[in-house]
């Protein structure tokens, strides 16, 4: 059984979507219609991590159970996507999981090193390795997910916002191919280069896993899906469009127009275009580029999400809150805009600041 929670700190009353201030109704139609590139009250807000690590309710999880064992648990992982909504009142609540439960489901476990970082079952070192990957398999083997998202769904009934994920091929491929967590993903690289029809061949079967498992996630309901192109950033520029763009693009368009898709691309600040072309919804951008000035580049349809960096989260609640305040003021008069951070939460970043974020943005008119 999962233990109680630790007893979340009360959240400011949400605006009854009956009240004319609202503007936008409920959490859930916030979001929406900043999806949609349509006016809302304020920017709806959700950050990426917020489950666990900062959160004690989820520590005293973690205590007793493994990382692997509560993602595949759909009691336990419903209890951590739920934790952050219950104590700070999130617009969107996002799916607790991780990227590598695609090469899991292909046949290629993960685990966590005791000292950290991520270590794969086996490495892809060879033709045999990637032909044995099992594309049909994906969709049973992560059928726990979607009663994950079915009891969150339930629990968030039609006021939050719930985001499904799944990680990018070229970065699911860096991993794959370097047997985990590296400093440099060079692997992936090198068969893209040496041997494209492999590569390709590779991306063609993560792209077809990938487009199952977001197809099981809208299935259970989700309103949005997010890819996280995590190590897009580590990719020579003219690169991109072909060792990730292109595998990302297919993806999109499986669910477009029918829900809002959110592309991440960590550290890809020049390939814009390529992107665009994706025909994502929303662009992720990180905190190393000024987001009003992506904005204003973008196509008028293509909303923005982040981007505050995360190490503003270490400071104290009056920082966080003029920094939330300069980025806000910075997007004022614009749409489209999901406030985010520009990655995720720092494990070391205090509740305190976290609520004076979400409080300055409840505030924000």
């Amino acid at each position: 059984m999962v233990a109680p929670s630790t007893p979340a700190q009360p959240a400011p009353p949400a605006r009854s979507a009956t009240d004319p201030a609202a503007g936008s109704g409920t959490h859930r139609e916030r979001f929406a219609r900043a999806c949609r590139c349509l006016p809302v009250d304020r920017p709806p807000v959700w950050l990426m991590r917020q489950a666990g690590r900062v959160l004690p309710e989820y520590r005293a999880l973690k205590e007793r159970h493994s990382f692997v064992e509560m993602v595949r648990s759909p009691e336990l992982a419903a209890e951590v996507t739920l934790q952050p909504i219950r104590r700070f009142d999130f617009d969107a609540d996002i799916l607790f999981s991780d990227i590598l439960v695609i090469p899991e489901a292909l046949g290629q476990a993960y685990d966590f090193r005791d000292g950290g970082g991520v270590r794969m079952a086996f490495t892809l070192e060879s033709e045999a390795d990637i032909h044995r990957l099992e594309v049909a398999a994906v969709r049973d083997r992560l059928g726990y997910v979607a009663e994950v998202l079915s009891r969150v769904r339930r629990e968030l009934d039609d006021h939050t916002a719930l985001i499904g994920f799944a990680g990018s091929p070229w970065t699911l491929a860096c991993f794959m191919m370097e047997g985990g967590s590296a400093r440099e993903f060079h692997r992936a690289k090198h068969l893209f280069l040496t041997q494209r029809s492999l590569f390709d061949r590779l991306c063609e079967k993560l792209t077809a896993a990938i487009i199952g498992f977001l197809g099981l996630q809208a299935d259970a309901g989700v309103d949005a899906l997010q890819i996280f192109d995590s190590l897009g950033g580590t990719l020579a520029p003219h690169h991109y469009e072909a060792a990730s763009a292109r595998w990302i693009r297919p993806i999109v368009r499986e669910f477009t127009p029918d829900l809002p898709m959110i592309v991440f691309g960590r550290g890809v600040h020049d390939n814009w275009n390529a992107l665009i072309d994706t025909g994502a919804s929303v662009l992720g951008v990180d905190w190393m580029q000024g987001l009003a000035a992506v904005r204003r580049n973008l196509p008028a349809g293509v909303g923005v999400q982040g981007n505050l960096d995360p190490a503003v989260l270490l400071t104290t609640p009056e920082v966080v809150a003029a920094e939330t305040r300069a980025l806000l003021e910075s997007m004022r008069g614009t749409t489209g805009h999901i406030f985010n951070l520009g990655h995720g939460v720092p494990p070391e970043a205090t509740l305190e600041n976290l609520q004076a974020l979400v409080g300055t943005i409840r505030n924000f008119r």
